[in-house]
């Protein structure tokens, strides 16, 4: 096991839940001061930790190639892949459709600027989309090498943002109690949904090979570099804003705007909106993955967007069999990426508003996919595997996890019937 690999799964893990989610968190907690709001963000890391982890005792007894699909199926049966398959394309083609959609149009936009055009968004998510349908498709190293130059970027500009916010942080803002106890129910789907990596761990397990050592590391570390970057992020914009300014701001928009307005610093904007392009394109490398080599097992291709490392990594025959079959996995890869990008594309086009708010439910179908699913498998699976990796805390901590999930679900629920404040 090369470090390479290590380093750049890490990376994957951290780029897929760092997000643009982030920039909402500061709205999503407005009103319930700054160590509530660092409670939940820990709590909610040390669930989807703990539930990561759960997935790797799956694996470790599962193929290296195997899906979340399959593993459903040999676990819970039918229905088991029945569920994993309908929440994992619900949840995996809203995500890349609202990615082709916003960040196509962010790219229209830049184009436009730099190149004095007058481009429609419909160009920009044609154009994002093959970008990141060539860099996926080819497979997950050449993810792995793109990945590291944006989340690299994104550390740079994330530190320049902390940077021109921190000398204003007072601490008389960071003290302050919460406004309303039901907040806290109302920021919890948004902060969960903040720590959304799961649907690239049979990526990232592919990639790496089923050594659980390694493979908790890649989880504990990828998972661990979003939630001290969130805390910082809260230190910085609630120490800057009140909890009424903030309160205030009903839009990212509007709330960029405030912190410039009280810094009088025009890089503020600047500087996020550069990191949210960043976040937004290293989720849509991360979750298009899960997708592509979902399908991709699906298709009864075992050997996808692997193929390429493995060809790179390993002594190969060079017999012309080997050319055949090399060229026979290029053409299933190009048919799995057209099934893979071209569905969020054609919804991101012609029927946005249908996809987004879809979005809405994207809590509920995380937590069948990171917890719920985990949870039965791993209890289904302990009853006939008795040796091996073992995630500590036994029924109770699976029993806690599992009411965490009720727990999200009902909060979004709450929120779209109106009965609680809907927020971020």
């Amino acid at each position: 096991m090369t470090s390479n690999k290590i380093v750049g799964s890490t990376l994957i893990v951290a780029g897929t839940a760092l997000g643009g989610g982030m920039l909402a968190l500061p709205l999503a907690s407005a009103g319930l001061g700054f160590y509530t709001a660092a409670f939940l963000i820990i709590a909610n890391w040390g669930l989807m930790t703990y539930t990561a982890l759960l997935m790797l005792e799956i694996h470790q007894h599962a193929e290296q190639d195997a899906t979340l699909n399959s593993l459903a199926k040999n676990l819970l049966g039918r229905p088991g892949q029945y569920l994993a398959t309908f929440a994992s394309f619900f949840l995996f083609y809203a995500l890349c459709a609202a990615y082709i959609a916003g960040g196509g149009s962010q790219l229209t936009h830049k184009i436009n600027e730099l190149m004095s055009l007058e481009l429609t968004p419909q160009f920009g998510a044609i154009l994002l989309t093959i970008i990141v349908a060539t860099v996926v498709s080819i497979g997950t190293h050449s993810v792995d090498i793109v990945n590291r130059v944006l989340f690299s970027v994104k550390i740079i500009v994330l530190a320049l943002t902390l940077s021109l916010l921190f000398p204003h942080v007072e601490a008389i803002n960071l003290l302050e109690m919460p406004v309303q106890q039901g907040l806290l129910l109302s920021a919890l789907p948004v902060i969960f949904t903040s720590f959304g990596f799961h649907g690239s761990i049979p990526s990232i397990v592919r990639y790496v090979g089923i050594d659980i050592k390694t493979l908790k590391k890649v989880m504990i570390c990828g998972a661990s570099a979003p939630l001290v970057i969130y805390l910082l992020w809260q230190v910085a914009t609630q120490g800057v804003l009140s909890q009424t300014d903030l309160m205030a701001n009903n839009s990212l928009t509007s709330f960029i705007a405030s912190l410039s307005s009280v810094l009088q610093q025009p890089q503020v904007s600047q500087s996020v909106s550069v990191f949210a392009d960043l976040a937004l394109a290293t989720s849509f490398l991360g979750v298009s993955l899960g997708l592509f080599d979902l399908l991709s097992g699906m298709m009864k291709r075992t050997n996808s967007s692997i193929n390429p490392i493995n060809s790179s990594d390993d002594s190969s025959d060079s017999s012309g069999t080997h050319s055949g079959t090399n060229t026979d996995s290029k053409l299933h890869r190009v048919k799995t990426a057209l099934v893979t990008f071209l569905p969020p594309l054609a919804f991101a086009l012609f029927y946005p508003q249908g996809f987004i708010a879809a979005l809405g439910y994207a809590a509920i179908a995380l937590v069948i996919l990171a917890i719920f699913l985990p949870v039965a498998m791993v209890s289904k699976q302990r009853k006939t595997q008795v040796s091996g990796y073992r995630v500590v805390g036994g029924n109770t901590t699976l029993v806690l996890a599992s009411l965490m999930g009720c727990l999200i679900i009902a909060s979004q629920f709450l929120q779209m019937a109106d009965v609680i404040p809907a927020v971020g």
